[in-house]
């Protein structure tokens, strides 16, 4: 489920929350969990973050690898600012700003 996170990471919340249904689903069916317990402990006491988590971090790990990497253009990928700083439009979500969460 962790396949290109770094970039799916950022999607809309409605997409992300598909993913996060399907992981607890499938912790529920794992660990054979009655329905009164709560996803949010599951995941706390199986140690398993959640999808929003698991972005971040596997962002943050790309992000690291880009800026130390040995290949100029590589490195060059990695910058904090698009070139000559465009607009967003509506508010959309890029993966660079998981590395401010």
């Amino acid at each position: 489920m962790t396949y290109g996170i770094q970039l799916w990471g950022t999607s809309k919340k409605s997409n992300i929350q598909k993913f996060q249904s399907f992981q607890s689903i499938c912790l529920r069916l794992l660990t054979n969990a009655p329905w009164y317990v709560s996803n949010l402990t599951l995941h706390s006491d199986l140690k398993i973050p959640n999808i929003y988590t698991l972005a971040s971090h596997y962002y943050k790990l790309f992000h690291n690898n880009t800026v130390n990497h040995p290949n100029p253009l590589i490195s060059n990928f990695s910058s904090l600012t698009l070139p000559n700083n465009p607009p967003r439009r509506l508010k959309r979500n890029w993966p660079r700003d998981l590395l401010n969460q």
